[in-house]
């Protein structure tokens, strides 16, 4: 099968996903319509399946299997998606999809009757259907239903993927879950995990006397967490207001207010980034108990975390990439200080002031701020140095005060604050306090963040009034915690990302970018969006051809099936869907001739390319990566610019991704790129001046041209490795 990158959504994905079966678009869209006139032919025989307003399920398909001795002989009734057809004659066979798996149904004309075994023969794949029989087992063993009434519940009317090659293309994945779990059982599985996940976290602490209670998310103030927080407008009340970010200051109200053991599970909103473990709206969990410390919500999440694996995995050993994640043994216990020392090798201990701190992140490489103080180096160079090697379940206690605003502070240190961070996999799972609980020293807190949101912090609280308010009256000695339940998802589903855990992950819309080629993009006199789209002058299998007649090491060859599959996705995400396949061949073809003539890499390509009938436009887009090789020219049209940009990236983060212990770029994040970056010695054929270069000419900032391309080469890199694995 060759490499197909799909498009859109809809009859665009049918139509692309049918490519693969070798199926032209005008074969794709008579197939749309057949499926159309067998619906109008039902309703004109008073047979709408859209009328039938109920089906009575007795079993579902697992349920038959796991008690088949008992049900053998019986009359059932299943209902579900019809996944497969074999028509035999005068008898037939389908697979029905339910919840709880599949399972095989024998359709007989003689079982059912002429007529509407005729209409059974005419259903599609993508159907769903109620069928009622007797469980029975066919001659080769299969557990079957044998039908004995068939009922068309809705046609469908789209074309699912070939189920054969599943649907793997992770954008359409996200933007049509609907589709991916019809499609993919592991991703059916994923989440009915999370359902029990989240029921087990509500039995666990129900058990411990915690109250679940709900909060405002819409607030005047959004504090609790460091975080920008997304703006909108009451119109009744005139008022702007903001999402919340944190569930934190209305909990500890509660508990203000004698309410001794709180709990709430809810969305939250940061507006930030997107990567493996961001989600702009995500599942919070935080909980507050009175009269403990941190040192009892360690205990408290040690024994949560270790519960709910066991109730929902069966084990408190679960794998997680390549490691195994044990929950079953105590969790590690260091201090922010030990943790740097033991794998930076620097003694925070016996760093003086900020002055010094700041010498020694000049000596280590690391990027500060002017506004930062110690505490907030000190959790730099954790950041920097420690974080990734924390695999096993590790409690990080005691941070600087810099970075918890809201955290009471330790007596024998007060420069540190009661609090800790469990990680595991080098993540953060959660964050916990021993809340401060004295309104002059909180007030004093809050002043200090907004001396830093005045100077550019745009994360930093402000003073939030009625808390303060509700401090003064007198709040308790308190444990609180929050934790990321999408990123507990992810360990105990072994999910390398979060949008495989969020049934439906922030997207950018498809549509969003064709307004901005109104802006002028290039110098050249003309308006980039008052030009035609391009489209190529070969197919992509000549463009694969010529490839490979150039280029005979898979490496030149999985790199140009990944620039082309980057430049797909960069066609959709700035809103050239109709150029995609134009820019998705340039980047197929930009190396053409660095195999066999590097000495003359870009100045050999267009005599090849000519030869092979390319058009001129593709081979000066394809020659404009050469800037500063082969052209003085800097490249001016958008498409250009992202080849140029993207070309040395992909080779530094496949190399990157290589070094992980997935080999993959589906858990890799913009900071451990940036590490890599920063180390000249990694990649060094990877040109770091020519990737910074690409930035500036997009006009992007770095670290947005690291997050777009990873996220670029995670949309192809499945298709990608299936190429490789049939060229081989």
């Amino acid at each position: 099968m060759p490499l197909t990158f799909e498009k859109g959504v809809g009859s665009d994905m049918a139509e692309v996903q049918n490519q693969e079966k070798g199926l032209e678009v005008q074969d794709i869209n008579q197939l749309l319509k057949v499926r159309r006139e067998k619906l109008a032919a039902l309703q004109e025989n008073g047979k709408d399946p859209f009328q039938i307003t109920k089906y009575d399920v007795t079993h579902h398909s697992q349920e038959i299997k796991d008690n088949y001795d008992a049900l053998e002989g019986k009359t059932v009734s299943i209902a579900g998606r019809v996944m497969s057809k074999r028509i035999m004659g005068k008898a037939s066979f389908c697979n029905v999809q339910d919840l709880q798996g599949d399972i095989q149904c024998y359709v007989a004309r003689d079982s059912v009757g002429e007529e509407p075994y005729a209409d059974f023969k005419k259903y599609d794949v993508g159907d769903i259907v109620g069928i009622e029989g007797e469980v029975f087992t066919t001659k080769t063993g299969e557990r079957s239903i044998h039908a004995g009434k068939v009922t068309l519940l809705s046609k469908s009317l789209q074309i699912l993927p070939e189920k054969y090659h599943g649907l793997v293309n992770t954008d359409i994945r996200y933007r049509q879950r609907y589709t991916d779990l019809i499609m993919n059982e592991d991703v059916k599985k994923t989440f009915v995990l999370r359902s029990k996940i989240i029921s087990s976290i509500r039995r666990y602490l129900d058990g411990q006397g915690f109250l679940e209670v709900e909060t405002p998310m819409l607030v005047s103030n959004a504090g609790g967490a460091a975080a920008r927080p997304f703006e909108t407008h009451y119109n009744a009340l005139d008022e702007d207001v903001k999402l919340r970010i944190s569930l934190e200051l209305y909990l500890k109200r509660l508990i203000v207010g004698g309410m001794e053991r709180v709990y709430e599970i809810g969305r939250v909103f940061r507006n930030e980034g997107l990567d493996t473990r961001h989600n702009p709206e995500f599942t919070l969990m935080e909980l507050y108990q009175a009269y403990t410390d941190y040192y009892g919500m360690m205990d408290l999440t040690e024994n949560m975390f270790r519960h709910v694996a066991q109730e929902v995995c069966g084990t408190t050993t679960v794998p997680y990439g390549e490691e195994m994640i044990d929950l079953g043994k105590p969790f590690e216990r260091m201090t922010m200080v030990e943790a740097v020392k033991k794998y930076a090798r620097v003694d925070f201990d016996t760093v003086k002031d900020t002055a010094e701190a700041k010498k020694l992140a000049d000596a280590k490489g690391i990027h500060y701020e002017e506004r930062h103080k110690k505490g907030d180096i000190l959790n730099l160079f954790f950041e920097e140095y420690v974080e990734e090697h924390l695999v096993q379940p590790t409690f990080i206690m005691d941070h600087p005060i810099e970075i918890s605003p809201l955290t009471k502070k330790k007596p024998d240190k007060p420069e540190y604050v009661e609090r800790f961070e469990l990680f595991i996999t080098g993540r953060e799972m959660c964050n916990a306090y021993s809340e401060l609980n004295d309104p002059i020293d909180q007030r004093e807190r809050f002043k200090a963040q907004e001396e830093a949101l005045a100077a550019g912090d745009e994360e930093a609280n402000t003073t939030d009034e009625d808390f303060m308010n509700a401090l003064e009256i007198g709040m308790p000695p308190t444990g609180g915690i929050g934790y990321g339940i999408d990123r507990l998802v992810m360990l105990l589903t072994n999910s390398p990302a979060i949008r495989d855990v969020l049934l439906f992950p922030t997207m950018k819309s498809l549509d969003k970018g064709q307004e901005k080629k109104s802006a002028d993009r290039g110098k050249s006199g003309k308006k980039e969006a008052e030009q035609p789209a391009k489209q190529s002058s070969i197919t992509r299998e000549q463009a694969l051809e010529l490839l490979k007649k150039y280029n005979k090491e898979p490496f030149h060859i999985q790199h140009a099936l990944t620039v082309e599959g980057v430049m797909r996705w960069y066609a959709k995400e700035l809103g050239y869907a109709a150029e995609e396949e134009f820019w998705g061949i340039t980047g197929l073809l930009h190396d053409i001739d660095f195999e066999l003539y590097p000495e003359k890499h870009c100045k050999k390509a267009p005599e090849l390319l000519r030869e092979a009938g390319v058009g001129e436009d593709m081979i000066y887009a394809i020659c404009s990566h050469g800037y500063g090789l082969c052209s003085e020219e800097e490249p001016k049209l958008e498409m250009e610019k992202v080849l140029f940009a993207s070309d040395e990236l992909t080779g530094l983060i496949w190399s990157c991704a290589l070094m992980r212990p997935s080999k993959s770029t589906m858990d890799m994040e913009v900071k451990s790129l940036k590490k890599k970056f920063k180390d000249k010695k990694f990649a060094a054929g990877c040109s770091r001046e020519v990737i910074s270069q690409g930035a500036e000419i997009l006009g992007w900032e770095l670290d947005d041209l690291f997050d777009k391309t990873i996220l670029a080469m995670r949309s192809c890199e499945a298709a990608v490795a299936e190429a490789m694995e049939q060229n081989s």
